[in-house]
């Protein structure tokens, strides 16, 4: 059973594996052997990163490019394969949101969502999936959203590329699953990071809701995250393909409770 799970002599690419929910999926990728190859953006925060992997004993490179440039991109991702070896796994975890009410965003920055959000995971995607269909294996997980499914107040930019993602994860499955290839995404719920620390004070009135709308009654934890990640990158879920599994505590299952309750 263990040996389902294990993913040593893997390499994973996680883009925006920097920090936040991408950081926690990466190290319990690599608590289960794999190594990891870090996309990001920023200099400084990639060497931060970086020293936390190596500190905690894993074995972690990092390459700064930008996911929304297809010829950058190519290149590397080759660059990748040549002096790391080959990328097994790809997590599509970089993204970006506006919170602008609908009828106040200018459609620039509607694109700018888009192109990160929804095409920069279509271009790292087949990028990566150009080396794995040589090799007739790989695993490709995009990181949704609940807003892959729902909609929400200011987030329409977010909510469009989220829903496109689902979709596209959908179609590259079917398209390179004769190669062996599976594309499934993961779906999280609302999570304790430090972009929700100013929200998740007592007495907010968001955290009031999400910890009344969520069946398990709390924030999830990053570390939440590492067991979907594991399972969808490994042997285990050789024959799971376009399916999105969503981490949420049990959100998308309920209308919410009773008022009355």
């Amino acid at each position: 059973m263990q040996e389902l799970f294990n993913l040593s002599g893997k390499r994973v690419l996680i883009t925006g594996g920097t920090h936040g929910l991408g950081m926690a999926m990466a190290k319990g990728l690599a608590n289960a052997g794999a190594e990891l190859i870090i996309n990001g953006h920023s200099p400084d925060k990639m060497e931060v990163a970086l020293d936390h992997y190596k500190q905690a004993g894993y074995k972690a490179s990092g390459y700064l490019f930008d996911v929304t440039q297809q010829e950058v991109v190519r290149e590397s991702i080759s660059k990748i394969e040549q002096e790391r070896g080959a990328i097994d796994i790809l997590i599509n975890n970089a993204g970006i949101i506006k919170r602008i009410p609908a009828i106040d965003m200018d459609a620039q920055d509607f694109r700018s969502v888009i192109d990160v959000d929804l095409v920069a995971p279509f271009i790292v995607s087949k990028e990566v999936a150009r080396h794995m269909i040589k090799r007739r294996a790989g695993k490709i997980i995009n990181i949704c959203s609940m807003m892959s499914e729902l909609g929400r107040n200011t987030v329409s930019a977010y909510a469009a590329a989220k829903g496109g993602l689902k979709m596209l994860t959908k179609n590259l499955a079917t398209e390179w699953a004769p190669h062996n290839i599976q594309v499934n995404g993961i779906g999280p719920g609302y999570f304790a990071t430090e972009q929700t620390a100013p929200i998740r004070v007592d007495g907010h009135p968001f955290n009031e809701f999400i910890v009344n709308r969520t069946p398990a009654g709390r924030w999830g934890d990053p570390d939440d995250l590492a067991g979907t990640a594991v399972f969808l990158s490994s042997k285990a879920s050789d024959f799971v393909n376009g399916q999105i599994i969503y981490v949420d505590g049990g959100i998308l299952a309920t209308i919410g409770k009773p008022s009355n309750e």
